[in-house]
């Protein structure tokens, strides 16, 4: 299905043709990619222990903010790019075309009778679990720097919600890609806005 609107264009489309191999395996509640799974859930998770122990183990500002920055990139591109596809079969990512028109793209896996079959329960639990628990502690942390007047932290707190909530909103218009009408154009719009100016800076 292809969505135009006066910015963009939107394209949901199936992932990968090799994937649908998997279709053929038994859903099943264990996990079939531990590895994707530990990464998917590791960094985010660190970034979160380093920005609340940090300061007990280090007293420099700039080594525990270079270390919380590098921990955000790591799960930004591991989720974006690996873990979503290996996990729930979903992934986003946008291209400019030769006449400099940029696309967003947002992938999924073709419905099919054996759908059901291709995503360990377990899995998909554990994703969406850590995509949206933890952009909303890093939101807390940014009510409570803000309010703490830790100023010099508010920067390292807005990188966090700015990085995974980026992951969260085009992993949510995969999942409803087919729905658009449910979301109104303003936050379609100031969404794009958001994925285009963290992918412009990160890749």
């Amino acid at each position: 299905m292809l969505q135009q609107d006066s910015n963009d264009d939107i394209e949901d489309v199936s992932l990968f043709d090799a994937e649908e191999e998997t279709t053929s395996r038994p859903k099943k509640s264990k996990i079939r990619h531990p590895v994707a799974s530990f990464f998917h859930l590791f960094f985010r998770v660190s970034a979160i222990i380093v920005y609340l122990l940090c300061e007990l183990f280090s007293s420099s500002f700039i080594a525990c903010m270079v270390t919380i920055i590098l921990l955000l990139s790591c799960d930004f591109w591991a989720v974006k790019n690996v873990t979503g596809r290996l996990m729930v079969g979903l992934r986003w990512w946008n291209h400019i075309d030769e006449d400099g028109k940029s696309h967003w793209v947002f992938e999924s896996r073709k419905a099919s009778p054996q759908d059901s079959k291709t995503v360990s329960e377990a899995e998909s639990r554990i994703f969406w679990l850590g995509l949206i628990a933890c952009p909303v502690l890093w939101v807390v942390f940014a009510f409570s720097a803000l309010f703490s007047l830790r100023v010099k932290w508010l920067a390292v707190v807005i990188m966090g919600v700015v990085l995974q909530g980026a992951n969260l909103y085009g992993y949510i218009r995969c999942k409803v890609g087919s729905r658009k009408n449910l979301t109104s154009m303003a936050t379609s719009y100031l969404g794009k806005q958001f994925l285009r100016q963290v992918s412009v800076f990160w890749m």
